[in-house]
């Protein structure tokens, strides 16, 4: 397929990433409305909940109308999420904290709730329409070069507060405008596109039944599991890494640049270096190495020193880099024919992302250091997924 039509792909994995602002919001949304780590914490409930209610829905809808037509409602619905902080005066000026505040905290949650939806619904169409785009052996590769991009949107929640506030005194509420813009144009991007969907002639059409019967497999449970505890500990990760700035090492004006630099900057890296690598080294020994200098990093945060610890996040995320599209791929690469319903359980498992990080806020209330014991504990399962998905 020509670049002119996998690009559009690629720029929805961008749009894919605004999801993961919740991950540095909890930082911002904690100091601006002056709330408990625990209730700021929330807001990643809010952004990852509809992850386990969309998902497999959506993938049996997408068995039905197309891998197109999900990601673009996905697109639609994100739009409409980032739209409604734009409606309530949060587009860039320094007026979060005013009176009626705690009304445009309930309005960032609805937004976080609809941009969560969209990008489950963005999740669901755009892994297996990857499938879609690459020659034979290279969806890997593809994939972890798409989730490279993802991690670009996924940085911009970091990036661009800072950067915005020093330069033109705006607040970090101007990324609601900035990420409606670039979903409005993939949108009319993808509209345009026209691809050959790959589809089994001999599977029989997805059902709810039929993708709930698919956790009766060992391997698919255990991988299924695998992403939710993962997607868990990185969304606690880049939650909890700028309060450890602020709180712990003392770094709050540029807390947020300094957790991207440390911790998504190796992501994004690692993912890019991933795709590379992934055409000369099978998947299944990628993870264990993936997981493994993750679990090493993870054990540098409790050493009590500053070096360490910046050193350990390094880690952890060129470990984290690569495991969600490992999975992924291993999984709908041992089961091709039923790509739809395996995107969907994946996909549903991403509600980690809503359910692990409160129970790291409630641990890093009590100290922000044993909050990372939360994100550690789901590494030390997913290491365990990396040996069974090598021998298999």
């Amino acid at each position: 397929m020509s670049r002119s039509k996998t690009f559009p792909i690629f720029l929805a994995f961008l749009a894919m990433g605004f999801g993961d602002v919740v991950g540095p919001l909890v930082s911002l949304v904690k100091d601006s409305f002056e709330v408990s780590n625990f209730v700021a914490s929330l807001m990643t409930t809010s952004g990852f909940i509809m992850f386990g209610i969309l998902s497999i829905p959506m993938g049996v809808y997408q068995d039905k109308k197309g891998k197109k037509f999900i990601l673009l409602l996905g697109l639609t619905i994100a739009l409409i999420g980032l739209v409604i902080p734009i409606l309530f005066g949060m587009y860039g000026p320094k007026a979060v904290i005013e009176a009626g505040s705690f009304t445009k905290l309930y309005a960032l949650f609805a937004s976080i709730f609809l941009l969560g939806a969209g990008a489950t619904t963005l999740q669901v169409a755009g892994n297996p329409i990857m499938r879609d785009v690459s020659a034979d052996g290279q969806y890997s590769s593809n994939l972890s070069l798409g989730q490279s991009i993802k991690a670009i949107g996924s940085s911009l929640g970091f990036l661009v507060p800072p950067a915005v506030a020093v330069w033109f005194g705006l607040d970090w509420t101007i990324l609601f405008p900035m990420f409606a813009i670039i979903i409005l144009i993939t949108l009319v991007w993808v509209n345009s596109l026209k691809f050959e969907e790959k589809k089994s002639v001999d599977a029989a059409p997805a059902s709810l039944s039929s993708s709930l019967k698919l956790l009766g497999n060992p391997f698919v449970l255990l991988m299924v599991v695998g992403i939710f505890l993962y997607v868990g500990a990185e969304v606690s990760m880049s939650a909890q890494i700028p309060i450890l700035m602020d709180k712990v090492y003392g770094i709050s004006n540029f807390g947020l640049w300094l957790a991207w630099g440390l911790f998504f900057l190796p992501i994004f890296l690692g993912r890019l270096a991933g795709a590379f690598i992934l055409k000369k080294l099978k998947a299944g020994k990628f993870l264990v190495y993936s997981v493994l200098l993750s679990v090493l990093g993870m054990l540098l945060l409790f050493f009590g020193s500053q070096y360490f610890a910046y050193s350990g996040i390094v880690m952890i995320g060129l470990g984290f880099s690569n495991i969600f599209p490992l999975i992924f791929s291993i999984t709908v690469d041992a089961m091709p024919e039923r790509a739809n319903e395996l995107s969907g359980l994946m996909v549903t498992a991403i509600v980690g992302g809503a359910l692990i990080p409160p129970i790291t806020g409630v641990v890093a209330d009590i100290s922000v250091q044993l909050g990372f014991l939360v994100p550690a504990a789901c590494i030390f399962y997913i290491l365990i997924v990396a040996l069974k998905s090598a021998k298999k």
